[in-house]
């Protein structure tokens, strides 16, 4: 129950809170402002099961550190300690959670991650990579959940403060080959069949897939589709190619 409270606690705050954002005017999205040192330094890796986001948000905090650049890597769900135990919440296969109450948890998990890790750092001008952030929410919850994708616009929007990144990553694998990989990392914590999502069928990850992709396109200048290559340290080479000219 304290858990549940502090869910709508933090979703409530989100969207009553007064802090003023600052993003360039290509990524306003009818949020609020807060005020950096510098432009938006706010960068999301996104992708299916498998497809390698944290080693390429590993390999891209190493490669923007080199070229001068103070650089905070987190993720969604998690950052902190509140968000982290929701994430626990949500990947346990023991969690029975019906498709509404999944997506309040990952907009709880936001709101706070937002406001404690995400915000703090941008205003003292470092970079922010986030693996995973909104467009997770529409392409799983969405599309494969098929949950109204305007109520989850809308509750992205209160929870990340309107926030939008610079730049998005989207990692695109094989859903099959992808998920397969994702197990067998997972096993050790998870068991042969993965995480919760993991376990969800083949047809749910594709829907993924197609989600992210449909939303790569109605935000071109934002979302760019890197395929996954034969090594990480190819696909960082594409990442670094994309970022370069943004940062």
């Amino acid at each position: 129950m304290i858990l549940v409270n502090n869910v709508l606690i933090k979703l409530v705050e989100a969207s009553l809170c007064e802090e003023q954002i600052w993003k360039d005017d290509e990524t306003l999205n009818n949020g609020f402002y807060i005020k950096m040192k510098n432009k938006n330094l706010f960068v999301t890796i996104e992708g299916g099961e498998g497809s390698g986001k944290t080693t390429q948000s590993i390999l891209l905090k190493e490669h923007l550190e080199h070229k001068g650049y103070t650089v905070v890597l987190t993720r969604e769900p998690g950052g902190t300690v509140f968000a982290e135990s929701i994430r626990n919440i949500i990947l346990n296969p023991k969690s029975n959670l019906t498709s509404e109450a999944e997506l309040f948890l990952y907009e709880a998990a936001r709101a706070q991650h937002v406001q404690e890790i995400v915000i703090q750092n941008l205003k003292k001008g470092a970079v922010v990579i986030c693996d995973r952030f909104t467009d997770a929410t529409v392409a799983y919850q969405g599309y494969a959940r098929k949950l109204d994708i305007s109520l989850i616009n809308k509750l992205n929007n209160i929870a990340s403060l309107g926030i939008k990144p610079i730049v998005t990553i989207y990692l695109d694998i094989n859903p099959f080959k992808g998920l397969n990989k994702a197990k067998d990392l997972d096993k050790e914590f998870y068991g042969i069949k993965g995480d919760r999502i993991e376990r969800e069928s083949l047809e749910f990850h594709k829907n993924v897939r197609k989600g992210y992709l449909e939303q790569a396109k109605k935000y071109p200048n934002r979302i760019k589709v890197v395929k996954t290559q034969s090594s990480p340290e190819k696909t960082h080479k594409l990442i670094k190619q994309i970022i370069d000219t943004v940062l």
